[in-house]
């Protein structure tokens, strides 16, 4: 077995760091104005009311979330 470099270990964790702080600092961005209910495909996920919500494009299908990702979502959500 090979002995680990500490110095070499660490350069490649910052390295991780690096990109993965990017990837989590754009995730938070689209996260204030994209649904977290929509999934790639723009199909909805939730299992609540949503006027953004309609029908599935085929049978058996998941509904499609009509959002245009210009709004806050949040007052989409039915209450009550």
């Amino acid at each position: 077995m090979q002995n680990i470099d500490p110095a070499e270990y660490q350069k490649r964790l910052d390295r991780l760091t690096e990109i993965l702080s990017g990837i989590a600092a754009h995730a938070d961005e689209i996260s204030m104005r994209r649904c977290p209910y929509k999934n790639r495909l723009d199909q909805c996920t939730a299992q609540f009311g949503c006027r953004n919500k309609r029908k599935a494009q085929a049978p058996g299908g998941m509904p499609v979330c009509a959002g245009d990702d210009k709004l806050d979502y949040r007052k989409a959500w039915e209450t009550g």
